[in-house]
């Protein structure tokens, strides 16, 4: 059986296929890769920088989707087809608009695909795929197979990082994230041992990535798992709230386990933002003391930030700057809010008659698609404009770098990466306006 799975290219490609050191692995596809039988002969393409054959005979195509990506998705998808090779499509979109999705494939599969690969594969075998595929329970995370990392080609890649996931879900519900949809607004947990083998098969441990939504959503497993990190001297970043920051015993785990910093999602400086969109965990008046806790434990932050909740007016941009530069966050992110499918946000917006844009290539995160309340929409796209420009100047990096924390070693080099994606960024926003 020869199958391709496939990730179709963003939009916009930050990355050319000349600058192969930023491109990361990705860790969907190596796992359902891992669902196949031993037998099947299973190529990943990265459709960023690998190029795709279609004329070459294969016996499925598996895609994988995102929002944005959802119409190159289909577009291959079509192409496939008209050659009479099945598809079946998955991922965050085709979950949460599986009928939109099934226009394109002959198989969709909803949520995660180890509750249905086997009768998805069975029923290929047979030539009676069903046009749609979902489990009914949430598969276990007992003795997953190991991602299958030997086929993928390491010099497209960044090698230096492989990604490992311990739990799937988040235990927070917020309402512009799509990740409760998928999972189900479950949490759950993988053994800590199949986590600790999965590691020690990696042919390169230099630095781990945990692609969870929250390593501490759970703090006593997450004291459990750090606690079988420490042994294996690795380095490691992932995700955390700043709940993290609340208790000491679980940062000084993280810490002493290698963690070298933590992506977190600040969202808002404004309290009233934080509880339109269910984020009450968060708590503006405890945020410099939740950076300087986690700083004091030798752990870097990257600050995720959206702009364009209801409270935001113009000045939204250059407060959340001084916010980052005065307490030095290390890097940060910033995203336009966005109504995905699946979300409450895209269900309040819809009947407020607030969208503006249904094209699903511009839901990048990077675009305004609905109609703000305070600011217009070319407000909030300038200034989110400005902001990334701002942040990525050598004025700004150097302000957030340049001190005696040891996270400076890594979030220089860091920062200068994101640098070239911002400016990127900017000139293709740039070129789009002309047009």
């Amino acid at each position: 059986m020869g199958v391709h799975l496939i990730s179709p290219r963003p939009p916009f490609v930050g990355a050319t296929k000349r600058d192969k050191a930023i491109q990361f692995s990705r860790l969907s596809l190596v796992t359902v890769a891992a669902l196949f039988p031993e037998d099947a002969e299973v190529r990943i393409i990265n459709d960023s920088i690998d190029t795709i054959d279609f004329d070459q005979k294969v016996d499925l195509v598996g895609i994988t989707s995102m929002t944005s990506t959802a119409p190159r998705a289909y577009e291959i998808a079509d192409r496939f087809r008209e050659k009479g090779v099945p598809v079946i499509l998955g991922g965050f979109h085709v979950t949460a608009l599986p009928q939109e999705a099934s226009l394109h494939a002959d198989a969709v599969i909803m949520g995660e695909a180890e509750g249905v690969m086997h009768d998805v594969i069975n029923d290929l075998q047979i030539g009676k795929l069903k046009k749609f595929y979902q489990a009914t329970e949430m598969p276990s995370l007992v003795g997953l197979p190991l991602p299958r990392w030997d086929l993928l080609n390491g010099s497209k890649y960044y090698s230096e990082v492989n990604m490992v996931q311990t739990t799937r879900g988040c235990p927070f519900n917020c309402a512009f994230c799509s990740v409760s949809d998928f999972y189900g607004r479950t949490y759950r947990t993988r053994p800590i041992p199949d986590v600790i083998r999965e590691i020690k098969e990696l042919s390169n441990r230099t630095v781990i990535f945990f692609v969870d939504d929250n390593i501490a959503g759970r703090p006593s497993y997450a004291k459990k798992l750090f606690k079988a990190l420490i042994p294996l001297n690795i380095k490691w970043f992932g995700q955390g709230s700043v709940m993290i920051a609340r208790d000491r015993e679980l940062l000084e785990l993280a810490a002493r386990s290698g963690c070298l910093g933590l992506f977190m999602g600040f969202e808002s400086l404004s309290n009233s933002n934080l509880r339109q969109v269910g984020k009450a965990t968060n708590n503006v008046r405890n945020y410099s003391t939740v950076i300087k806790k986690i700083h004091g434990s030798g752990i870097g932050i990257v600050g995720a930030f959206i702009f364009g909740l209801d409270s935001d007016d113009d000045g939204v941009f250059e407060e959340t700057v001084r916010f980052i530069e005065n307490n030095q966050l290390e890097l940060a992110s910033f995203a336009i809010l966005t109504p995905l499918p699946g979300t409450r946000l895209l269900k309040s917006m819809q009947e407020q008659g607030r969208i503006i844009e249904l094209d699903w290539a511009k839901y990048t995160l990077g675009k305004v698609v609905f109609r703000p309340k305070l600011l217009t929409v070319d407000q909030l796209q300038d200034g989110y404009n400005w902001t990334r420009k701002h942040m990525s100047s050598y004025s700004s990096i150097f302000r957030r770098t340049l001190h005696f924390r040891k996270t400076a070693l890594l979030s220089l080099p860091l920062n200068l990466l994101m640098r070239k994606s911002s400016r990127k960024f900017l000139k293709n926003a740039k070129a789009s306006r002309r047009a």
